[in-house]
Formats: C-alpha cells, structure tokens, sequence
C-alpha cells in the first residue's frame, strides 16, 4: 500500500513539474505583458519588459489612475489570445487577438541576456489603433471613375 501511494505521489510530483516547465518562453513573456497592460497590472508588465518599455508602461500607469474603477474592472474581463510566436533568432513577434476586438494585433520582443523581453513603443500603439483593412477597389465602376476622398489632403500638389 505504500509502494503504491509513493509511486502516485511520485507521479503527481513529475506531472506537475513538467506542466510548471514552460515550452514556449516567447509566448509566455507576451500573455504576461498583454495581461497586465490590459488588465491594469502594470507591474507584470514591467515585469517582462525592456527598459524603454517599462517608461511607457509607467506612462500608462499614470493615465489609467484617472480611470474609473468600472473601465477597469470591465477591462479585467478582456480575455488575450496569443495566436502565434514567429522567433528569428533573439527577435520574436506576437500575434494576438482579444475578447473586445478580433482583429489581429503584433507584440515585438526582444532576447536580452536569455530572457525574453517585450519591446512595445507609443508607434505599436498607434499602428494599433489606425490599422485598416487593406482592400483593393477599382478606380473605375460600371465605366465611371469614382469621386476623389472629400477628407483627402488638399494640401498636396
């Protein structure tokens, strides 16, 4: 009977430390930092982040404090899902989607000191939230040229 307890726990032990090991550090440095960005855990954030990062993480930090606690408590509930790591060598890019917008979203990281580490700047942010489809339409329609943008610059010539 003891024989038998010891080989389970014994088991149980190997198992959980071979789900504790991580097989993916890329894809776990990303779900860290994206959790605690959108979830308002900054300091996980930081936690994973290169030191220009953590600035602008800082930065965030300092305007969610205005937030409401409702947007952050709804913000708790936005759920990460981390499609895919592509790794080139001490560079990697996440891609990844969340519960409140489907479109498709890219997290850089770098390799520091064999420590995977995210490399997010004010530029990611803005690429993020001005990003549009690519579509192709015809410059012509049923044989009429279809009418210039109205916000189109008019200051170029």
């Amino acid at each position: 009977m003891k024989r038998i307890l010891f080989y389970s726990l014994s088991v149980f032990v190997m198992l959980a430390a071979l789900s504790s090991c991580n097989r993916n550090p890329e894809k776990a440095t990303a779900e860290k930092f994206l959790n605690g960005l959108y979830h308002y855990n900054y300091e996980d954030a930081k936690s994973v982040s290169t030191e220009e990062t953590k600035r602008m993480v800082d930065l965030m930090a300092q305007f969610s404090a205005m937030m409401p606690d409702s947007v952050k408590q709804a913000a708790k509930k936005v759920k990460i899902d981390v499609k895919d790591v592509k790794v080139d060598g001490d560079k990697a890019v996440a891609t990844y989607t969340t519960s409140d917008d489907a479109q498709e979203k890219k997290l850089n990281m770098i390799k520091k000191d064999d420590k995977w580490l995210v490399e997010y700047s004010k530029m990611d942010s803005t690429e993020d939230e001005n990003a549009t489809p690519e579509t192709e339409e015809p410059a012509e329609q049923n044989g009429a040229e279809t009418a210039p943008a109205e916000d189109a610059d008019s200051t170029a010539h």
